[in-house]
């Protein structure tokens, strides 16, 4: 009898063992799929564009930003299941749900459409038109648009940037302000640059995957020490566009001015390393991982001051 409950006991306990790896491999493979960074950072702007038009943290803002986290997982899941052909021929994207067999491409576009379904409800109930058409113009030009684009030119990432410029302007919306405010404009141009090199960093190292695979790589129109002129000119657009920021009365408080320009400075700083001067060049995922770091530095100062100088 007490063998038969100590079995039992152990059996019960192999179940919760394997539901909980069932669970956390789900969660990994949804993670993936989703792009949980990259939809988390345009929650993050979307935040930030609601703040700025509100001053103040409220429940309302729930509603944008989780339109947003949902769209922008449902857009990138989407762009996966649109792109699952060329991401099993390359190294940097081989292992993603679909082409390395972890998710049936039909349940992958079946969660990509309900997420993005999910997203554009939430907007509706939400009943703000500007919102909802910022949302729909977003998942219709990255999906229809860009995805599509980055198999035609190199270049695809100029006007793919205008998706991430679409966050801070969608959740300034939904905060109640015009979109004839030059104010959002100054943050959204922002973003736009920012995305720019963001992009370039990120798969410059996985070039040739790109050509293998079939798809236009700059680095097949430009050598190495061009694409660097070339990243030099959109980082350093991106620090002076930050710093622009100021001038439009989002640092409330003098404080902010002095961090933002030792930031920016550091940013210039870091591009001058990019480029080998003074002394050894740091790498493109180097470069990657700063520019985000100083792209997180300015939404908080932006929130920062928003909220306490309000």
């Amino acid at each position: 009898m007490r063998k038969n409950m100590r079995t039992t006991a152990i059996d019960a306990r192999k179940i919760a063992v394997h539901q909980a790896y069932t669970w956390r491999k789900w969660a990994n493979v949804l993670s993936q799929l989703g792009k949980m960074k990259i939809s988390l950072l345009a929650t993050l702007s979307a935040a930030t564009g609601y703040l700025l038009a509100t001053g103040r943290i409220a429940i309302g803002m729930l509603v944008p930003t989780t339109a947003v986290f949902f769209l922008a997982c449902g857009s990138c899941a989407l762009n996966q299941y649109q792109e699952r052909k060329v991401d099993g021929l390359m190294v940097r994207t081989r292992s993603r749900p679909i082409p390395s067999g972890r998710l049936n491409a039909k349940i992958a576009l079946s969660i990509s459409l309900g997420l993005i379904l999910s997203g554009f409800v939430i907007l509706l109930f939400e009943q703000n038109k500007m919102a909802f058409c910022l949302g729909l113009f977003a998942v219709a030009w990255y999906n229809g648009v860009y995805t599509y684009l980055k198999k035609m030119t190199p270049f695809a990432a100029i006007p793919g940037a205008l998706v991430g410029a679409v966050p801070p302007v969608l959740g300034w919306a939904s905060g109640g302000g015009t979109l004839l405010d030059p104010r959002i404009w100054a943050v959204a141009l922002f973003f736009f640059i920012w995305q720019v090199p963001h992009f370039w960093l990120l798969v410059l190292d996985s070039s040739k995957d790109y050509e293998s695979a079939g798809l236009p790589a700059i680095t097949k129109t430009f050598s190495t020490r061009q694409i660097k002129r070339i990243l030099f000119v959109w980082l350093l657009s991106t620090g002076v566009s930050s710093l622009i920021l100021s001038t439009f009365g989002f640092l409330y408080s003098f404080f902010y001015y002095p961090v933002l320009m030792a930031a920016a400075f550091w940013l210039f700083w870091n591009v001058a390393l990019f480029l080998g001067y003074p002394g050894r060049p740091v790498s493109f995922n180097t470069m990657f991982a700063r520019l985000n770091n100083y792209v997180i530095v300015v939404i908080s100062l932006l929130a920062l001051g928003r909220l306490l100088g309000s």
